[in-house]
């Protein structure tokens, strides 16, 4: 990947907007096959879709499904950086995460912004 083409997607929706929820992987696997560096960051409900089992529910119409964007993008080197805030708030234990997930805390979310040439938020 570019050492100089970095996105980091923050995206905080989970599956009460399958619409929204998804998206963010649509824009993250075609950066990546653009060759752009991505970092997803999931904060508020959105660390719910690292969770053993919770992609495969959501479906959004008219979007191939998350839980196929989600393997692509892991595949194609993505982590998931999820709020360590918001997993615990959420009784969500690291054993329960799917492979590709990475529990960060506030610094690391300034660390990834101030290093990235664009940002988008969900």
């Amino acid at each position: 990947m570019s050492d100089n083409e970095k996105l980091v997607i923050i995206t905080t929706v989970g599956s009460e907007n399958p619409e929204k929820a998804t998206l963010p992987f649509v824009l993250a696997t075609a950066a990546q096959a653009s060759d752009v560096e991505v970092v997803i960051i999931m904060q508020e409900s959105a660390v719910t879709i690292a969770k053993r089992g919770e992609a495969e529910k959501i479906v959004a119409k008219e979007l191939m499904p998350l839980k196929e964007l989600l393997d692509n993008y892991i595949e194609m080197g993505g982590k998931l950086n999820l709020c360590s805030p918001c997993l615990k708030s959420r009784g969500i234990p690291k054993e329960d995460l799917i492979n590709g997930s990475v529990i960060i805390a506030a610094g690391t979310v300034v660390s990834e912004v101030m290093s990235a040439k664009s940002v988008i938020t969900y």
